[in-house]
């Protein structure tokens, strides 16, 4: 059975940090491309993060780019998303997703295999 799990959510104040964890069970881990991907209420899931297969190589969406840190830890199935600098327009649910894919990181919601049930970030003023 295919999980992921996500946690580490939770309130923090603007400005501060956070660091979300996602196990992943049930699938070859290593072989995965693993992204991270936030929605607000009443918005669209939006990218946030990814990372390929061995870790070597990540990807940021422009709102994230210095502030947000995706790596993985292949050894414990897990993936990791360090938040700084929160601000309260990040406030949002936020998920982990595993793409079967070989070649490139995807920013697309339609690419990704497997979610997490998401965990929830709110970020105060």
């Amino acid at each position: 059975q295919v999980q992921l799990v996500e946690s580490g959510g939770g309130l923090v104040q603007a400005g501060g940090s956070l660091r979300l964890s996602c196990v992943a069970s049930g699938f070859s881990f290593i072989n995965y491309n693993m992204g991270w991907f936030r929605q607000a209420p009443g918005k669209e899931r939006e990218f946030v993060g990814s990372i390929n297969r061995n870790g070597g190589r990540t990807d940021h969406a422009d709102s994230v780019q210095g502030r947000f840190f995706t790596s993985r830890d292949n050894d414990k199935n897990t993936v990791y998303l360090q938040m700084n600098s929160l601000k309260p327009e990040y406030t949002a649910v936020y998920y982990c997703a595993a793409d079967l894919n070989l070649f490139t990181l995807s920013r697309r919601v339609s690419d990704y295999d497997y979610w997490g049930q998401g965990t929830q970030v709110t970020v105060s003023s």
